[in-house]
């Protein structure tokens, strides 16, 4: 299955050769010598100027000519696979360190959906040095999270304790916490709304926020 190539920071690539002293046939040369890479120094200046784009194994050999992890070139991870190249590692070493088969983590990360175990998910997210909204993001369970939320905000909060902590790794209590404080926001809001008398604000500001649900949910958390 063909997969796009990691977002790459053009502008950090640039820095770094330049940094080094390097000119793009330098950095060519290094990728065919080091790394079996062949890549001309047209191709090197077409990375910089955003006009291509370096697949994994051409993203990984770049940062090695240019003595920095394969995280300076990612301009900001967010699935699995980009975290996983971001920490320089194989799909095989990734799968053994968290605990399954190469070819069962190779379809999850394919896939977009992770369907680790507890153990192996908090695993994954030491290995891969993720913290809970990241992680919730690589696992694919944003939108999980989203239906979750919003059912919360506009109903009995307390119901969606137990299944927020089951998706989310944080603490009983913050998420507690969390939950209560968006539903008496969500709650407040439309209260205020309606009380202008405007017709249809009231619907839209609950949509508004509801929209963003996962974003308040986060920013009550904290960091």
């Amino acid at each position: 299955m063909h997969q796009p190539s990691p977002p790459f920071d053009a502008q950090a690539a640039r820095r770094l050769r330049e940094g080094l002293g390097m000119a793009h046939g330098h950095v060519a040369y290094g990728l065919r010598a080091q790394y079996g890479v062949f890549a001309t120094p047209e191709t090197v200046l077409a990375w910089e100027r955003g006009r291509a784009v370096p697949s994994e194994q051409e993203l990984t050999a770049l940062a090695g000519v240019l003595w920095c992890s394969p995280a300076e070139l990612i301009a900001a991870a967010s699935t699995l696979r980009e975290h996983r190249v971001a920490r320089g590692l194989a799909p095989e070493e990734l799968a053994r360190r968290v605990g399954l088969s190469a070819a069962a983590y190779q379809r999850m990360e394919d896939e977009g959906r992770w369907r680790g175990t507890e153990r192996q998910t908090a695993a994954l997210a030491e290995v891969l040095g993720l913290g809970p909204r990241a992680l919730i993001t690589a696992t694919g369970g944003d939108e999980r999270l989203a239906e979750l939320l919003r059912d919360a905000v506009t109903t009995r909060w307390q119901a969606y304790v137990k299944p927020v902590v089951r998706t989310v790794p944080l603490p009983r209590r913050t998420v507690e916490s969390a939950l209560q404080r968006l539903h008496t926001e969500y709650h407040a809001r439309m209260a205020a709304v309606s009380s202008w008398g405007a017709s249809g604000t009231t619907g839209d500001e609950g949509r508004a926020y509801l929209d963003e649900v996962v974003g308040h949910f986060w920013a009550a958390v904290g960091p």
